[in-house]
């Protein structure tokens, strides 16, 4: 009988394991087709995109060329600037804000004043006008300047001026409105920054005119006084002063005696000197004095100073050898085509500006410290204002090269 023959089942072979690319590529077929990812919604930038620009205060060389450069910057980032004629009165009437483009602001870079003009009177919170019956007062606007605000869609004012203006950028920024303040002020009185630009132009200004003072004094062997800006601060006279060797100057940080000033007049002239150029800021007065004005300040507004070179004048009538002239150079300080020092600052402040347009910055105000400019709080530039120190190295120059300060 035949043995039948065992049949070996064959055991089917072990599976080999899946590589990692493998896996990899099985994974991503189960993926489904064609499935759109969920998209991110765009994040806004940051910042404004309209805003209003104004040149209040009185004018100063270089307003132009921050208008300029901060209309070009903007642009560039995006952002609509709207300007406001003659400061604050923009917002305040109706039909005083006009669009500013590159168009707008081509070729007045070398020009002085202002394309916007500027106003020291329109304070939107004291704005004067006149009743019914011709009288003048001041009336509360900043509820008109607010609507006009929102009605135009502005996001920031971005506001060019001196202390006067900062204070009405501070106290608009308590009431919500965001607010860039940039430095402007022949006088260099504004605390925070090094330099206000316009004072280099007032004070190549002033330079030029003790220069030219010079030699029609010695010419006529008079006593030829200057007076110069500056208000309550004395760079101005000082700074101008030294530079145009003059013999005395008077600054409002340093109240003069009257004969101090007779005395060097008398020592020069026994010295041979047949003449001699008197500086006095507007702002000084004599020991126990008060300072010369104008008019007083209303509401809202500060006094207007002038004749303090006529009272020295007088004080020295009688007491002096020599004819007496009195020379106020006046609104010729803020005139004329800036200087390449204002040309520069007031472009690096007007960049800067648009720079914190773009960030969204409020309550701030650029500064030049040192070489560079910095944004630092509203209310640190108003704390005080920045008198001419007078124990300070400028000072001491002065009296070192034989200058008199009447004290």
């Amino acid at each position: 009988m035949a043995t039948k023959r065992k049949t070996r089942t064959k055991k089917p072979a072990p599976a080999k394991k899946a590589t990692t690319r493998t896996k990899k590529r099985v994974t991503a077929s189960k993926a489904p087709k064609n499935k759109k990812q969920p998209r991110r919604a765009p994040t806004a930038p940051p910042g404004y995109k309209r805003v209003c620009l104004m040149t209040g205060g009185g004018d100063a060389p270089g307003l132009n060329s921050v208008i300029r450069a901060f209309v070009k910057a903007s642009e560039d980032l995006g952002i609509e600037v709207l300007g406001s004629e003659d400061g604050f009165e923009g917002l305040i009437q109706s039909g005083r804000l006009v669009r500013l483009r590159r168009s707008s602001v081509r070729g007045i870079l070398p020009k002085g004043g202002s394309i916007l003009g500027c106003s020291n009177r329109a304070n939107p919170f004291a704005y004067p006008e006149k009743d019914r019956r011709g009288r003048e007062r001041v009336r509360d606007m900043s509820k008109e300047v607010l609507a006009r605000i929102e009605r135009h869609g502005i996001e920031a004012l971005v506001m060019v001026g001196g202390d006067g203006t900062m204070s009405h950028g501070r106290d608009l920024m308590r009431l919500g409105v965001p607010v860039i303040g940039v430095p402007k002020t022949i006088d260099n009185d504004l605390a925070a920054t090094d330099y206000t630009f316009g004072f280099d132009t007032a004070l190549d200004t002033a330079t030029w005119a003790i220069d030219a003072l010079h030699a029609t004094a010695e010419s006529h062997d008079r006593v030829m006084i200057v007076e110069v800006m500056g208000r309550y601060a004395g760079w101005i006279a000082l700074c101008a002063g030294i530079a145009g060797g003059a013999d005395v100057i008077v600054i409002p940080e340093i109240p003069y005696d009257p004969e101090r000033v007779v005395r060097k007049i008398q020592q020069r002239s026994e010295l041979g000197a047949t003449f001699s150029v008197v500086v006095v800021g507007e702002g000084a007065r004599p020991i126990g004095g008060t300072r010369a004005t104008v008019s007083k300040g209303r509401k809202g507004h500060v006094e207007r100073l002038g004749g303090a070179g006529h009272e020295l004048a007088q004080r020295l009538q009688g007491k002096v050898s020599h004819e007496i002239r009195v020379t106020v150079l006046g609104h010729l300080q803020r005139g004329g085509s800036p200087s390449a020092f204002d040309r520069l600052l007031g472009t690096r402040f007007g960049v800067e500006a648009a720079l914190a347009c773009q960030r969204g910055d409020s309550g701030i105000m650029l500064a030049l410290r040192a070489q560079d400019i910095v944004s630092v709080p509203i209310e640190e530039a108003l704390a005080e204002p920045k008198l001419v120190p007078s124990a300070g190295q400028l000072v001491q120059a002065a009296r070192h090269v034989g200058i008199e300060l009447g004290a």
